[in-house]
């Protein structure tokens, strides 16, 4: 680990935005799913969730483009489960769902708590969870297509949450806990080594300002 190398981890881990989400609802396509955790990783969400029965994911590494190392996805088997999660962390939802009753993308409120949903690629998000929704949000279409691909509409959703957290100063201070943030640093700076103290059951040690371990780890 190289001083350059640890104040970049600790540059992106900074702006970090832990009430800012991104909820995936069998999304099964490989490249959608990866481009879009590739997306939430670009504006700092620092977790996703992904509503899948089975509890696998589908992603394709030449997109990910290594994301899945730098941004946990959290897994739940139904939309009751998800929204369960969602509500105990004070999350909005608002479902990226095409309906009279959505409001353009752009008028939503990102700067407050928020989990954005998106759906299967073919017919969206599940009745269920658009009922569940806070509200639903639309991308306007002036063209003869009825919809953009899911990876492509959330990647204007989340760029548009960007654009109003950074104006409202979101970026510009740390965001995540101290506990949470000591433990992602070490886990991002030292994999490896951060499985070697799971296994051992022991804490991670103290890093100092240039990335050195400033403790002792099992061998």
């Amino acid at each position: 680990m190289t001083p350059r190398r640890f104040r970049r981890l600790v540059e992106v881990l900074d702006r970090r935005q832990p009430d800012l989400t991104v909820v995936l609802e069998n999304v099964h396509k490989p490249h959608n799913f990866s481009a879009i955790v590739r997306s939430a990783d670009a504006v700092g969400v620092f977790a996703a969730h992904a509503i899948t029965p089975d509890a696998t994911l589908p992603v394709a590494d030449a997109v990910a483009q290594g994301t899945r190392r730098w941004m946990r996805v959290r897994t739940h088997a139904a939309v009751h489960e998800a929204f369960d999660a969602l509500r105990e962390h004070g999350l909005q939802v608002l479902a990226a769902h095409l309906d009279d009753g959505g409001i353009d993308y752009r008028a939503a409120d990102y700067t407050r708590p928020t989990a954005i949903l998106l759906g299967q690629e073919k017919d969206g998000v599940s009745a269920e969870a658009a009922a569940r929704a806070d509200g639903w949000v639309v991308v306007p279409m002036r063209g003869m297509v009825a919809s953009l691909n899911v990876s492509v509409a959330a990647a204007l959703i989340l760029f548009e949450a960007a654009r109003q957290r950074e104006a409202a100063g979101m970026y510009a201070r740390r965001r995540l806990d101290e506990a949470t943030y000591r433990t992602t640093l070490f886990e991002w700076a030292y994999p490896e080594l951060a499985e070697r103290c799971r296994r051992a059951g022991v804490g991670y040690p103290e890093l100092g300002e240039d990335g050195e371990i400033l403790g002792e780890v099992p061998r």
